[in-house]
């Protein structure tokens, strides 16, 4: 076996790679609720029929994780492959062209929620991980599969909790989340998610002069919280470099929309939530609001809380608490470790072009591995139509992931890499 002729191989198992996406997208795993069991049993059956026996480990029931690893014929690194079964909730499918589940094939584009995010880059690592296996005989090293449950919802009962299993650690990790097939993402922005509160006396809508309002104060706090976006984050000169080429510009933009890479590594700042009022005739004496920042590569919630509680003296009505759950720091790994060029060069293979290495502004599993030294990266379908009505992903795309990703995994277990298929 050699890297074409394994090519070859996936390419004519185009329809069951189909077939399975289709049957996986039809198994509904929104979260939340997030019971997975549905979706998790597709790639339990999958597996066996491959001649792989999974383990499954839940620390919580209705959300299982589909675990699976094996060694190679010869000593060599071990390589982790991840992906999440949970998805976004789709309602009651009101506003889409058919049901949310249906995962029916129109126009070369497969339907479903949770096609995108990311039910075609998991099964693209399953099925990338069975062929790994059926070969191992002719591979160095070892291979763990996580297909996990709750990434949608922070982790906790997913890859969060299998690191703490050293087991489901390695040298590196892939993984298929939707990043474009134009990039591959080697790091990602933090999230600070804070919450305010201010209250004052309230007052009837006409006596303005008895209380302040704390929806106007409210108001005037968020514009001045703004200033978190001046922070200038500490950026290796090398880094910084790299960022400013027009070619790395040019991949998140195309990627992310234009303006991206303006803000990559800048702090953000969105107001997502804000309450307040009981009357339109009363001056509020409560309003609460939520704010997102999102952290960039050098900048550590440190900073930018001192920030924060420096302009919080000026307004004493207010008070400010921490989203622990949902706040993370930035991570990154190496731009120029092998594995960034080994899934350039077998993306090429795949698709005649050579994907960037870009950062991300969204978060993903990845920063656990990252957060525990391990390099973890990003090749997937693109994001465009992610958790929309009527989501769905390009089939040519999806097969290119697994494609690469199969690949990718073949060269970094030393498989023969010969072009001809004899």
């Amino acid at each position: 076996m050699n890297s074409q002729k394994l090519l070859d191989l996936i390419t004519a198992d185009r329809d069951a790679h189909i077939s399975l996406l289709q049957a996986f997208t039809r198994a509904p795993s929104p979260n939340p609720p997030g019971d997975t069991r549905q979706a998790a049993d597709v790639i339990v059956q999958y597996l066996r029929s491959q001649g792989v026996e999974p383990e499954i480990v839940a620390p919580q029931p209705s959300m299982p994780n589909v675990v699976s690893d094996f060694e190679c014929a010869a000593e060599g690194k071990r390589l982790l492959m991840n992906g999440h079964i949970d998805v976004f909730p789709a309602g009651d499918g009101s506003g889409w062209d058919r049901d949310p589940w249906s995962g029916d094939v129109v126009d070369r584009r497969l339907y479903g929620r949770g096609t995108v995010d990311m039910k075609a880059g998991t099964i693209a690592s399953v099925v990338a991980y069975t062929y790994l296996f059926k070969y191992r005989e002719q591979l160095g090293g070892s291979v763990a599969l996580c297909a996990v449950s709750d990434e949608e919802t922070g982790g906790k009962f997913g890859t969060r909790f299998l690191l703490e299993d050293e087991r489901w650690r390695g040298d590196v990790m892939i993984n298929a989340e939707p990043a474009g097939t134009g990039t591959i993402r080697f790091a990602e922005k933090g999230t600070l998610r804070l919450t305010f509160k201010v209250r004052t006396e309230g007052a009837h809508g006409a006596y303005t002069h008895k209380s302040e309002s704390a929806i106007l104060i409210a108001a005037r706090l968020i514009e001045e919280l703004g200033k978190v976006e001046d922070i200038v984050p500490e950026i290796s000169p090398e880094l910084r470099e790299y960022m400013t080429r027009e070619e790395v510009k040019r991949a998140v933009d195309e990627c992310m929309g234009s303006g991206a890479a303006d803000i990559m590594l800048k702090a953000t700042l969105n107001i997502g939530v804000i309450r307040g009022g009981l009357k339109v005739n009363m001056i509020p004496s409560d309003c609460v609001f939520e704010a997102d920042i999102r952290l960039p590569v050098g900048m550590s919630r440190i900073i930018a809380i001192k920030v924060i509680e420096e302009i919080l003296e000026w307004y004493p009505q207010a008070t400010m608490e921490i989203q622990e759950a949902a706040s993370n720091p930035s991570t990154m790994c190496s731009y120029t470790h092998p594995m960034i060029d080994i899934l350039a060069r077998n993306a090429a293979k795949v698709m005649g072009k050579t994907p960037v290495a870009i950062p991300s502004l969204g978060a993903t599993d990845c920063k656990f591995y990252r957060y525990r030294g391990i390099p973890a990266y990003i090749f997937g379908v693109s994001p465009e139509s992610m958790a929309s009505k009527n989501e769905s992903i390009d089939i040519e795309e999806y097969l290119t992931v697994l494609k690469t990703h199969t690949l990718a995994g073949w060269e970094y277990l030393g498989g023969d890499m010969n072009e001809q298929a004899n």
